[in-house]
């Protein structure tokens, strides 16, 4: 059965873990940091990471652009959660077709390994992410001719409700594709929490 927890910032809604996941501590994740490196260089993703460390997770980092398959599939099977990091969704979802990471998280998942998705990990999850190409640059991923996603979902996550940077570009989605598409939308200290087939709101 799956479990997914969708958000826009973790770090504003990471006491959710606990509420979803009472024994979180103490269990490890692989952390895949892949669509940070398609933006502007910053340390968050480190500071990310030592945020999961100090709530008491084991983190393992797979980087999935660079990572050899076998790394990539021990590092999703063996740990305890996976978690998807934000960045340009393109270049992510370029790189988990690519690395094979994409079939692999759908196993795991399907299997009801949870899966935690910020922005990109969280549109990553939909059936397809063509939805979210006013947010991020296709161009940042030249290689991906199919935008299927992971498909973790039926409806389509929309992060950053609000948010100043990228809240006119989630106004933009609604617009073009509200009558077409089932968006759920949260800003940044919500989450979308899925569980025995149901979704909730969290915040």
């Amino acid at each position: 059965m799956k479990k997914l927890l969708l958000v826009s910032m973790f770090q504003n809604v990471s006491h959710l873990l606990q509420r979803v996941m009472p024994d979180y501590k103490g269990k490890s994740v692989a952390y895949i940091p892949t669509a940070s490196l398609a933006e502007e260089p910053g340390d968050w993703a480190a500071l990310e990471k030592q945020n999961l460390e100090q709530m008491g997770l084991v983190v393992d980092e797979v980087e999935v652009s660079t990572a050899p398959y076998a790394a990539i599939q021990r590092a999703l099977q063996k740990n305890d959660l996976i978690y998807i990091a934000g960045g340009n969704t393109f270049f992510l979802l370029q790189a988990l077709k690519q690395s094979g990471a994409d079939r692999l998280i759908r196993e795991e998942v399907h299997k009801g390994k949870p899966y935690i998705g910020e922005s990109a990990g969280a549109i990553a999850a939909a059936p397809d992410i063509a939805y979210s190409s006013a947010m991020d640059d296709p161009g940042k991923a030249p290689g991906l001719q199919d935008y299927t996603g992971l498909h973790l979902t039926e409806w389509y996550p929309v992060p950053h409700r609000g948010n100043p940077e990228y809240g006119a570009a989630v106004e933009q989605i609604v617009a073009a594709y509200a009558s077409t598409l089932d968006l759920k939308v949260i800003d940044d200290h919500q989450a979308l929490f899925v569980e025995d087939g149901q979704v909730e709101v969290l915040k």
